[in-house]
């Protein structure tokens, strides 16, 4: 009886091999700088939350003047913030205009920019 041996011939493992490197090559690319993406998306969430605070508080202030504070100033809406702007943002400093909308700019960490919009009031 003649045993018959199983198994990959060197082809069969040289094309794997050749369609791992070709999955790498495209994939990696995608994956490589990931950070600059999660940084511009968390400074555009925080932009998100700075128009929603500036609305919020034109909203109350306009209903009644001792709710909210007063925004002349995108730097105002900072601190509008539950927690108030986080470490390492910084606001532009553009003069709102009562009754007015600005489109100010939050700068995060590595310079990661966004724009949100303020909404003057007294």
């Amino acid at each position: 009886m003649k045993s018959r041996q199983t198994g990959f011939t060197l082809i069969e493992l040289v094309m794997v091999i050749v369609l791992i490197g070709v999955l790498a090559a495209v994939a990696v690319p995608k994956f490589v700088d990931l950070g600059s993406d999660a940084r511009a998306a968390a400074a555009q969430g925080v932009a998100g939350g700075l128009s929603s605070a500036a609305s919020i508080n034109y909203a109350a202030r306009k209903a009644r003047s001792t709710n909210g504070v007063a925004v002349t100033n995108c730097q105002h809406v900072g601190p509008l913030l539950q927690g108030g702007l986080p470490s390492g943002y910084a606001i532009t400093d553009t003069t709102v205009a009562a009754d007015a909308s600005v489109d100010c700019t939050v700068t995060g960490p590595s310079s990661a920019t966004a724009t949100f919009s303020a909404i003057g009031i007294n």
